[in-house]
């Protein structure tokens, strides 16, 4: 998907660089890493709203391009 969605942040592990984005209106979350992640920070809060990509990843969906 090229399209842009929005989302809140679920779970973010700063230690990994790991953690999960609930896209805006649905229940499935996808996969989010620290190399993502756009702009100076580097890392995402619990609840943080952002947007993002989403991408078929290794069998799963994962949030490219995110943006806080």
């Amino acid at each position: 998907m090229d399209e842009r969605c929005i989302g809140f942040v679920e779970w973010y592990d700063r230690t990994t660089g790991t953690g999960w984005i609930v896209p805006l209106g649905g229940t499935t979350p996808v996969r989010a890493y620290r190399d993502d992640i756009e702009g100076e920070c580097g890392s995402l809060s619990v609840d943080q709203q952002v947007s993002f990509t989403i991408e078929l990843g290794e069998g799963r969906f994962v949030a490219r391009h995110i943006r806080p």
